[in-house]
């Protein structure tokens, strides 16, 4: 199953590589359509960080450098849950900004704009599929929860070999005393 997870993950994180890069060498060209949303997110930026940059296209050459440097870490098989989480947090504003279907009048722009939406929709199920992905492995909560129930059998027989040695103890100490000496 490992050639295919690893060609799947490269199947899926090339469209973020190639197209963040795209965006990161190029970014003036996708501005028009992403001020309305960065001049929404530009004073929560602010508030959180006066220092950060808050023009358009230094956000967009931003997620694009994210998107670059998860997809090829997703590509590669580094940190691949990490990574398809990192990707799926960039797909929203690209999908959000880049595709407002609900905005356009001509048909022909609003067809095209919802197909590129669901197109992303489902590159965001995929990365959230590939983020679930434990390769085969326990997850942690089975691990956690296997981990957990080890330990109580063996605090309980603890327990029990404890009461075991406390009546052969008390047999002891009983017979002991019986004893003359």
């Amino acid at each position: 199953m490992k050639p295919v997870r690893s060609l799947a993950r490269a199947m899926l994180s090339g469209i973020f590589v190639v197209s963040g890069y795209r965006n990161f060498t190029n970014p003036g060209r996708l501005v028009p359509s992403a001020e309305p949303l960065t001049d929404r997110v530009a004073p929560l930026i602010q508030r959180v960080n006066p220092r950060l940059p808050t023009d358009t296209a230094t956000l967009i050459r931003a997620n694009a450098a994210v998107q670059v440097g998860a997809g090829l870490m997703f590509a590669t098989g580094r940190l691949t849950r990490p990574a398809a989480l990192v990707l799926a947090g960039t797909l929203v504003p690209v999908t959000l900004a880049g595709h407002p279907f609900w905005n356009n009048d001509d048909p022909l722009a609003r067809t095209n704009n919802q197909i590129h939406f669901l197109k992303n929709v489902g590159l965001f199920g995929g990365l959230l599929l590939a983020a679930a992905d434990t390769e085969g492995k326990p997850g942690l909560r089975w691990r956690t929860g296997h981990r957990i129930g080890h330990s109580r059998r063996s605090v309980g027989r603890a327990v029990r070999t404890a009461r075991r040695e406390t009546r052969i103890a008390v047999r002891s100490a009983a017979t002991a005393r019986r004893i003359p000496g």
